[in-house]
């Protein structure tokens, strides 16, 4: 790689094979060596006093604040999220939410979540921030009348969102919910690991902050744990003092792991999101199914919104069963030899998880309601859809699906 200047105008993929290999981090080889190291020598005291003295991106100080491996993975975030100044990497996905959080919220201040919200996100709200002193309502995304006046009433500090929600899909307007949260002076965040920037550019669409978990997509094989956010100026300077503050740090063997995942997820995200989108339409012909929750579908709900916004998407959606056990969700994934069963996604394996989005909830109905069941719900299953041949995963979904026939 030389060290000549980018031409302009670069087009993703190119951008996805070149961001972060700088020439002074890779030397002669092709990506940036594992720089294993807690301990910085300087040459001199003076050269010491000098770098203590600066807070820079890239600048050898501590192993906490990272050396090469860390900051080419870092600096190649940034590159491929549209308005990002900088990119904070954290030790998993949670770590991430904590650490956009913290950054942003004072003891006594107000945090309004959507209803959809990953678990942990949920968690996080009503256990360590409202211990902290930090009051959280939940709000439905998709209620945009509603939520305007909440923010009105309520002066959050902060809005956080998630499109689609990672369970029950629902895509909401974010450039309107990140546009009203602005108007209020609130500072809105999104879980944007579903699409990643390769498939919704979070920032271009309004938000200030834009938070992954890299152990899904940009790991994309199951073997590492780390979590990212990314964000303009004012609000990556405040991301990367706090993880600072924090003690946050990833490991360079981890940051190497993501970086070699980083450079091909955009050809898995293509082909993990054709064969979902194959899957989904197989599904939602089956009798044994009630209904597939997939904004790649066109008559989903949100299928308007992910066309209008959105230029990608992934392999992860779910589906309701056409059954009123809700021990069937566990018999139809029992069943399944293609399909782990296990939480995360993102992979280039398949997996396939029962969920129960109804607990989950506090104002938004929920999709597994049973129709004129007076609150009864039905079982679902979330799949995230691997590399596997898709007619594979169908036939075998087919096996699965024929373990309710009996009933």
């Amino acid at each position: 790689m030389s060290g000549g200047d980018e031409p302009e105008g670069l087009g993703e993929s190119t951008r996805l094979t070149r961001a972060g290999r700088r020439p002074e981090w890779t030397g002669r080889v092709v990506n940036t060596p594992v720089w294993r190291g807690s301990t910085h020598l300087y040459a001199s005291d003076a050269e010491r006093r000098r770098a203590g003295g600066r807070d820079h991106d890239g600048q050898f100080f501590y192993g906490r604040r990272g050396a090469p491996t860390q900051w080419s993975l870092a600096e190649a975030l940034t590159k491929i999220e549209p308005g990002a100044a900088g990119t904070v990497l954290y030790p998993s996905g949670v770590a991430a939410i904590a650490g956009c959080l913290l950054a942003v919220l004072s003891p006594g201040d107000r945090l309004l979540m959507s209803d959809n919200a990953y678990d942990p996100s949920r968690s996080m709200a009503t256990g360590l921030l409202a211990r902290m002193g930090v009051e959280t309502r939940f709000f439905d995304p998709l209620d945009l009348a509603a939520y305007a006046a909440l923010v009105g009433e309520f002066r959050p500090q902060a809005v956080w969102l998630e499109s689609p929600g990672s369970l029950t899909m629902e895509v909401c307007d974010v450039p309107e919910l990140a546009a009203v949260a602005r108007k209020h002076e609130a500072v809105s965040i999104i879980d944007n690991t579903w699409a990643s920037p390769l498939g919704f550019a979070a920032l271009e669409h309004g938000c200030d902050i834009a938070m992954m978990s890299l152990s899904k997509h940009v790991g994309g094989h199951s073997d590492v744990m780390m979590g990212s956010a990314s964000a303009g100026d004012a609000f990556y300077a405040k991301l990367r003092r706090t993880a600072q503050e924090l003690g946050q740090v990833v490991s360079p063997d981890d940051a190497a792991l993501a970086a070699r995942g980083l450079r091909t997820m955009k050809v898995r995200l293509e082909a993990s999101t054709k064969s979902a989108a194959r899957i989904a339409e197989w599904l939602a012909d089956q009798p044994q199914v009630e209904r597939v929750l997939c904004p790649l579908l066109p008559d989903d709900p949100g299928h308007a919104l992910y066309r209008r916004d959105f230029t990608g998407g992934c392999g992860l959606f779910s589906f309701i069963l056409a059954s009123d056990d809700m021990k069937a969700a566990g018999r139809v994934v029992d069943a399944l030899s293609l399909f782990g069963i296990g939480y995360s996604w993102g992979g280039y394996e398949s997996l396939a998880l029962p969920i129960t989005p109804h607990v989950h909830r506090t104002v938004m109905p929920s999709p597994t309601q049973a129709p004129g069941s007076g609150g009864g719900t039905r079982p679902a299953i979330r799949l995230s859809i691997g590399l596997e041949d898709r007619e594979d995963l169908i036939a075998d979904l087919a096996r699965g699906l024929a373990q309710l026939d009996t009933e």
